[in-house]
């Protein structure tokens, strides 16, 4: 047995401090904690795999216009509840330009962030009818989008869609949603964590049945376009970014800043509500707040209670670069490419090592290189497996935590340096040796 680079009483310790019983349920910021802990106390790099944030400089338009936003004076300025007449302009042309779905600007709202769109969506869904009253998860999905529901005391049902793929999907999705207690689905688009894609056929079994049991669909797209296996960043031509949108009226689409233009640390999104979702009118509603359409009711009395409007500077940043990648003058997934790049290279060595892809295929295919990844190790589960990483300065989260039934953890590649693949072949290769396979 050789020595672990990271002493395993340090982990040990750390965990034990930490109180976590179990550390395949341990969060994505309990495991950045550790690993950050461990790495002062041990003066050993780690290799930083447990969080989803951007590993790239924010995108330059963004940071000019909200520069000269601020110079301006807007920070002095409450922000219209109703968004920046000019981000709501660019989103619709957005959502033109890279889904080919016609939405009105109307319906184009400004957020803290899509965690900000996704709290005030379910909180606005879960009021429209009484009996409605579970969300429904597509997994393995976001964790923290089920602790929101949590917070808020409302109830989410989930299934792990590895076998339900395709033509099974129609089956499994019905088996819920014929209780009548549904009132929302969500999932992502790329998927965090798995990266599997969605297609057409599947968006299509998915909008039809929201259509027939009257349920709204939240598409979360924070990963824009990040399916690299084919071209997707020309505006007004194909191939357009699959979308529900195309197979209901029942829809919000949840468009982030923060992974495709490297935005995060402004917290801006735009929540998009179909043109029929947005003037519709629900018994619960009504009961409730007295008036108003899912659209006047998700604005004037859900996101302002929330935050009485988003960042005033960031969506005069979000309307730039929206507007940039319209009119073809900013191609942003040239500058995100480069996750799919480090991904490529981080699955190579895993794989060399004797792990496996535990998401590994797209309806046949192989699954794309993207933000995340997924990875397994034949006879261990997923928190024996995260935390016997952590002893060889890796962290990773367990998928237990996003819903996932798989034995595996989520790599993200956001963080990763240069010189950490040498590292990690390294690392892995003792890994390899300390545990070898039957």
């Amino acid at each position: 047995m050789k020595d672990t680079p990271i002493k395993q009483h340090l982990i040990d310790e750390t965990i034990e401090e930490f109180q976590i019983a179990d550390f395949s349920k341990a969060t994505i910021r309990e495991v950045k904690a550790i690993a950050a802990k461990a790495e002062a106390e041990s003066g050993i790099e780690f290799i930083k795999m447990e969080m989803g944030v951007p590993g790239l400089p924010p995108s330059a338009v963004g940071v000019k216009a909200e520069v000269e936003a601020l110079q301006k004076g807007i920070a002095s300025l409450y922000p219209d509840i109703n968004g920046l007449p000019e981000l709501k302009q660019e989103a619709s042309r957005f959502i033109k330009a890279f889904i080919n779905v016609d939405l009105k600007p109307e319906g184009c709202v400004p957020v803290t962030g899509s965690m900000q769109g996704t709290f005030a969506s379910f909180l606005t869904c879960s009021q429209c009818d009484e009996k409605k009253d579970t969300i429904l998860f597509i997994d393995p999905g976001f964790p923290v989008q089920k602790q929101q529901l949590v917070v808020m005391g409302q109830k989410y049902e989930t299934f792990d869609v590895y076998d339900f793929r395709g033509e099974k999907l129609k089956e499994k999705l019905e088996s819920y949603l014929q209780k009548g207690n549904i009132s929302a689905i969500i999932y992502s688009n790329p998927n965090n964590p798995s990266w599997i894609c969605l297609d057409d056929k599947e968006l299509r079994i998915i909008g039809e049945l929201a259509t027939q049991y009257d349920v709204i669909v939240l598409e979360d797209l924070a990963y824009f376009a990040m399916d690299f296996r084919q071209n997707l960043s020309t505006p007004f031509q194909t191939p357009y970014q699959p979308s529900v949108a195309h197979y209901t009226d029942n829809y919000i689409l949840l468009i982030s800043g923060s992974k495709a233009f490297s935005y995060a640390g402004q917290r801006i999104g735009v929540s998009c509500i179909s043109d029929k979702l947005y003037h519709r009118y629900y018994p619960g509603l009504t009961k409730r707040y007295g008036g108003g359409t899912f659209g006047t009711v998700f604005i004037h009395r859900v996101l302002y209670a929330l935050s009485s409007g988003t960042s005033h500077s960031a969506q005069f940043a979000m309307a730039a670069m929206l507007k940039a990648a319209n009119e073809g003058e900013y191609n942003f997934l040239d500058e995100v490419k480069i996750y799919g790049e480090r991904a490529k290279k981080l699955k190579e060595i895993f794989l060399r090592h004797g792990f496996h892809l535990v998401y590994d295929k797209d309806l046949g295919e192989p699954i794309a290189d993207g933000f995340y990844f997924t990875i397994g190790y034949p006879g261990m589960t997923s928190g024996e497996l995260a935390k016997e990483l952590m002893y060889y300065g890796v962290s990773a989260i367990s998928l237990v935590t996003t819903g996932s039934h798989q034995e595996g953890l989520r790599a993200c590649t956001s963080f990763i340096k240069d010189h950490q693949y040498e590292q990690l072949d390294e690392r892995m290769k003792i890994f390899k040796e300390n545990h070898p396979i039957s």
